[in-house]
């Protein structure tokens, strides 16, 4: 898969690149839209690229190409969601570049429209000031033998290369996934829940485009745009499966943050409950404790006054608290008989 984010462009001002292609697959640059046509009269077909246009940039292309104003409405506004307008001299669509930016996936528009004789694309800059078609001249030059067949060959092209950059997305959320797992399932204390929602964002961003996409590709599939030849129809077919599997991809992918919520959530529980356990446990003892020394402190309390010794006489004062130790030993293993008897008959009710 190419890569063809190269050096940045520093300035934001807008950029494009106007290029002819003739019948033989070569392509060549062209330093304006009118000499692009000029170029395309004797056969062969225009590629016209902007990146960042402003409303100037595009309006020429109402009267020379009769591109409707909706359609540069749409290319001005990167709000839009993938779809097909059909006109009659030209089919317009938009497709989402997924951009990979400090863990997070921003989708950027793509805008396509493509004629008898034409193909203009309209996209925007990365995060880091990068046109996303910089650089795409090289694979059209690389496949001439197929661009050579007319637009819907460069526009498979370019949607080609655009939904192949979405598996790096994917992929990238999959292996965080991944991560996030091993370290969940290590119970670890310090575990960041909000690592999985913003996954679950990312997978509801690819899942919305590859959805609209697919539906795109569909309606290009059964011929609803009379400028994608039956020729290319393969081509796109494939385009059409690798977003059918992306789709299926992002789903289990979902599925899977949803489980990975579950059991870390079930985990915190599990181990809310071993410390409430734990808690319950302690405080049993205690009680146990206190239960045992309850009677035994009323006894030794009776048994310190010197009510005690009037009792048993002042003579016998050795021998009766020899009988009062006894009897409080003899207590004590009474009660803790008595109340391990009971907590075990609690255990068995439970």
């Amino acid at each position: 898969m190419i890569e063809f984010l190269q050096q940045p462009i520093p300035s934001k001002e807008p950029y494009s690149r106007f290029f002819f292609i003739n019948p033989v697959g070569e392509l060549s640059h062209v330093s304006s839209i009118h000499d692009a046509m000029k170029a395309a009269q004797d056969g062969g077909y225009i590629w016209l690229d902007f990146c960042d246009p402003k409303k100037e940039d595009l309006e020429p292309l109402i009267s020379l190409l009769n591109i409707h104003p909706l359609s540069i409405e749409d290319c001005l506004n990167e709000e839009q969601l993938p779809k097909l307008d059909l006109f009659p001299n030209y089919s317009f669509m938009i497709f989402n570049i997924f951009e990979i930016a400090s863990e997070e996936v921003l989708a950027h528009e793509l805008d396509l429209a493509v004629g008898k004789n034409f193909v203009i694309s309209v996209t925007h800059r990365d995060s880091q000031n990068r046109p996303f078609t910089q650089g795409m001249e090289r694979l059209v030059e690389r496949e001439s033998q197929r661009v050579r067949n007319g637009p819907s060959f460069l526009l498979h092209l370019l949607i080609d290369t655009v939904v192949d950059r979405k598996f790096q997305a994917i992929d990238q959320i999959e292996t965080r996934l991944d991560g996030d797992e091993d370290e969940i399932l290590k119970e670890s204390l310090d575990y960041d829940l909000s690592r999985l929602l913003d996954s679950r964002r990312d997978l509801m961003t690819i899942r919305k485009s590859v959805f609209y996409e697919r539906e795109v590709l569909s309606k290009l599939i059964r011929q609803d745009s009379t400028f994608v030849t039956e020729k290319s129809l393969v081509f796109f077919r494939d385009v059409y499966d690798h977003l059918s599997r992306y789709y299926e991809i992002s789903e289990t992918a979902r599925d899977q943050v949803t489980s990975l919520m579950e059991i870390h959530l079930s985990l915190i529980s599990n181990r809310m409950a071993a410390t409430s356990n734990r808690t319950n446990a302690i405080m049993r003892r205690l009680t146990l404790i206190s239960s045992i020394f309850m009677p035994l402190t009323l006894i030794s309390g009776i048994g310190g006054m010197s009510e005690y010794t009037m009792i048993v006489g002042q003579e016998n004062w050795r021998i009766g608290y020899i009988i009062l130790l006894a009897l409080m030993v003899l207590v004590a293993i009474i009660n803790f008989l008595l109340l391990q008897r009971m907590e075990r008959n609690l255990t068995k009710d439970e």
